[in-house]
């Protein structure tokens, strides 16, 4: 099993133009099938069935394993199976049978608008660490980007003359605005703070660590848990709730669905509809408290 798992990887890779990070998510899915299959006595992928396949999932139900994490086991799965029928590796695709559970859909957590100006607040020295951090912290909620296109940014990528950046996930391209908070912020870590950061070297990414080498996740995740706390918020922030805030903020102001939608890189205007719904859910309660007969 394990050289059809790679040669599904290296299609996802060449021709799906995934995502790093998409890609070992499959792998480590993949990994988990492998490794019970084996223990099972199944070592060859063509001699799986459909019970062997049930008998997995029944395995991460009875293990306690999240209803998101075993539907993600199963659409990982059921990729791999299209990949091999396609590639005529099995005669059938067995994974049509697998039924993933049903998971009831969490409202995404987002900050207030007073808990987003107290974070943003925070990086307020004069070091050319918390300039950056700063200049970070305002173009994530400024764009809504992904933390992965946050880091990935190249000098190039932004126009602070125009008010935009470039931004690339896998092989689509697509433009976000951003206001004047954020170029303020931009302008003044180009100009004071990022040569001393790269270090005099001729690196294009936008944002590096202190050591001149691009930043990674878990070091923005820190990153934002420190300026969290400074800030007194409690609930657990990460990089991906200003995300959410920054899409909910735009809806609840006026912000219509396709344009968000567009600006988020959502291929699924349902995905994003999401926002739109809590909206709702905020104008319920606020009618129910405010209203006489409410």
């Amino acid at each position: 099993m394990e050289k059809e798992i790679a040669s599904f990887i290296l299609y996802l890779h060449n021709v799906k133009k995934t995502s790093e990070n998409t890609e070992m998510s499959y792998k480590r899915d993949l990994a988990k099938v492998k490794n019970f299959m084996e223990e099972q006595g199944v070592v060859d992928v063509q001699k799986i069935t459909v019970t062997n396949l049930n008998s997995y999932v029944l395995y991460l139900e009875k293990n306690n394993f999240k209803a998101a994490t075993v539907s993600r086991n199963i659409a990982s799965i059921k990729a791999f199976y299209h990949f091999m029928h396609k590639e005529g590796i099995v005669k059938e695709d067995i994974s049509e049978a697998l039924k993933a559970p049903k998971i009831e859909k969490k409202l995404p957590e987002i900050m207030s608008t007073e808990e987003v100006v107290r974070l943003l607040e925070q990086p307020r020295g004069s070091s050319s660490k918390e300039i950056r951090d700063k200049a970070m912290l305002e173009l994530l909620y400024a764009t809504g980007i992904r933390v992965t296109e946050l880091i990935s940014l190249k000098v190039h990528d932004v126009n602070l003359q125009m008010g935009f950046i470039m931004c690339r996930d896998s092989n689509k391209e697509r433009v976000i605005p951003f206001g004047a908070e954020a170029r303020s912020a931009l302008l003044r870590y180009l100009e004071n703070a990022r040569n001393t950061m790269i270090h005099g070297s001729d690196s294009d990414i936008l944002f590096t660590n202190c050591s001149g080498q691009p930043m990674s996740r878990q070091g923005f995740w820190k990153l934002i848990k420190h300026y969290a706390k400074k800030a007194g918020i409690t609930a657990d922030i990460t990089p991906h709730t200003l995300r959410h805030s920054f899409a909910a903020h735009l809806v609840e102001n006026g912000a219509d669905l396709r344009s968000v939608q567009e600006m988020l890189g959502h291929s699924d205007i349902s995905t994003t509809q999401v926002y739109a719904n809590m909206n709702h859910n905020r104008i319920r309660e606020v009618y129910a408290k405010a209203h006489p007969r409410g």
